[in-house]
């Protein structure tokens, strides 16, 4: 399940420093919902169609370098800033559950179980994944991506 939000509401100087703080509260309020009020707990998706354990994405890099960095972590939630510059990656990885928001936007190129596509990231665009089994990007544009993850334990 995918679901994009529309966050122009948070572009004005007066709510910016504040965007990040609301948007992992906002999250937690959606995760806390979805798996208390359904009565189950959230399903973490990993490779289990593959002998080889993939990392997660603070874990995963590229070429031996990490492109995300912890930024906050409690009992259910975990938040990651994971940057991008031209011609940088993702190494293969898996998601759990979680809220992404782009902090600055651009061109990536995603393959997947479902084959290789380019998508055009726009800065402020945010969603909601339920996990990812695997997945791998490259940075394809001429500018820095920048992006939120906060993930559900």
């Amino acid at each position: 399940m995918l679901v994009m939000l529309n966050l122009n509401f948070f572009k004005s100087a007066r709510y910016a420093v504040m965007t990040p703080l609301l948007l992992m509260l906002v999250f937690s309020a959606m995760l806390f919902s979805k798996s208390t009020l359904a009565g189950g707990d959230a399903v973490v998706k990993t490779a289990a169609t593959s002998d080889v354990q993939l990392p997660d994405p603070l874990q995963a890099g590229w070429e031996g370098v990490a492109v995300c960095e912890q930024l906050y972590e409690d009992e259910t939630n975990r938040t990651l800033r994971c940057t991008f510059p031209p011609g940088v990656g993702h190494e293969k990885h898996y998601h759990r559950p979680h809220f992404g928001y782009a902090l600055s936007g651009g061109q990536m190129r995603l393959t997947d179980a479902d084959g290789v596509r380019e998508m055009d990231l726009k800065t402020d665009m945010s969603y909601y994944s339920g996990g990812v089994d695997w997945h791998e990007v490259l940075n394809i544009g001429e500018t820095t991506v920048q992006y939120l993850i906060v993930e559900q334990k």
